[in-house]
């Protein structure tokens, strides 16, 4: 499997977007982080957006839809269906996948693969360019117990896996279908039997990732967590990877508690992240305090709420007055932060290539 980059950034893929920016030029974004509902049929202990738990709204098929069709006319590259609940429990998503992927968007689906079944998979599993299963445990009690499930769930998990593999190979899809590893002191030990299993299933990917606290979480788990101990299950997972490509984010992890190399954030124009309810924010750090809701798609298309008085006034703030080292740890646009800030601060010297 090719590099997916997991700890790094795609920008360099999108050249002219990213002149276009630097150009001052007000971009389209490339990415979507799309929540259809806010209903979940879990409720993890570790749950990054734990405080916005009130009552469940989801999105109508039409705004959706309507709101796909606004971006595919302006340059969105990429949607994934995730968001602060269980994107399969809103009825119609795999018809709302494949009307996107019709678009010509990019789509990706982020699940915690209770719903992840036969049903849904033969409707839209050829249209998904990747899935990502979140399984957190390697064992039905653990995983019941970190994601407050019913007691088979981690086994409806592991035989919805091996039937969207069977699907995937006998229709010849070219859809990624991966997992994760929320790495916990609570789960640590478990990891090796996770991949184990995986490894059998024949998914394509594990990622093993660290714990990133939301400023407005609730939530207390990573209370005397230090990855510093836990570097080496990256060794013991070796004997799986001839099966399944494992990606251990050591660098990530590493950085959890480091100062970001940046004063501001500048990958904010890339993407959005689009709430059950329909407000539009510029990312995860600030869902659910409406000052930052750039506006509301059940009111206003994608299009007229991007190009929006409100939204540049967002932006301006992001720009100028936010200060990012209290922004979320681990952010998601670090890796593109990163990179546009040294394409606009470059050092001395920077003709001798």
């Amino acid at each position: 499997m090719e590099d997916l980059r997991i700890d790094s950034h795609k920008l360099i893929y999108h050249v002219k977007r990213v002149n276009d920016w630097l150009n001052g030029k007000n971009i389209y974004p490339i990415f979507l982080d799309v929540s259809p509902t806010s209903a979940c049929n879990h409720n993890c202990v570790f749950c990054g957006l734990d405080y916005t738990h009130k009552v469940p709204v989801t999105l109508k098929t039409k705004v959706l839809k309507d709101m796909v069709k606004d971006c595919a006319k302006n340059g969105v590259k990429s949607i994934m269906y995730a968001g602060e609940g269980e994107p399969l429990l809103h009825k119609e998503l795999a018809q709302i996948i494949n009307f996107t992927h019709d678009q010509g968007i990019d789509v990706a689906l982020n699940t915690n693969g209770v719903l992840f079944d036969k049903t849904f998979c033969k409707k839209a599993l050829k249209d998904i360019v990747w899935s990502r299963v979140s399984i957190d445990a390697g064992t039905k009690k653990t995983h019941k117990m970190l994601h407050n499930a019913k007691e088979d769930d981690f086994d409806k998990i592991l035989s919805n896996l091996t039937d969207a593999v069977d699907i995937k190979k006998k229709n010849k899809f070219k859809t990624t279908i991966g997992t994760q590893f929320l790495l916990l002191k609570e789960n640590a030990n478990e990891l090796s039997t996770l991949a184990s299993k995986l490894s059998k299933i024949g998914v394509d990917y594990l990622i093993v990732k660290p714990y990133s606290k939301h400023p407005l979480s609730i939530n207390n788990i990573a209370e005397g967590l230090n990855y510093k101990d836990m570097m080496d299950l990256d060794k013991s997972l070796n004997k799986y990877r001839k099966k399944i490509n494992i990606i251990f984010r050591k660098k990530t992890m590493e950085k959890r508690f480091s100062k970001k190399n940046y004063d501001r954030c500048l990958g904010a124009p890339f993407w959005a992240y689009i709430a059950a309810t329909g407000d539009i924010y510029p990312c995860h750090n600030f869902l659910g305090v409406q000052k930052f809701s750039m506006g509301n798609l059940n009111d206003n298309s994608f299009s007229s709420i991007w190009k929006s008085e409100k939204r540049k006034k967002i932006m301006d703030f992001l720009y100028t007055k936010n200060d990012v080292q209290k922004c979320r740890e681990l952010c998601r646009l670090d890796a593109v932060n990163e990179y546009l800030w040294e394409l606009t601060h470059p050092g001395e010297h920077v003709n001798f290539i």
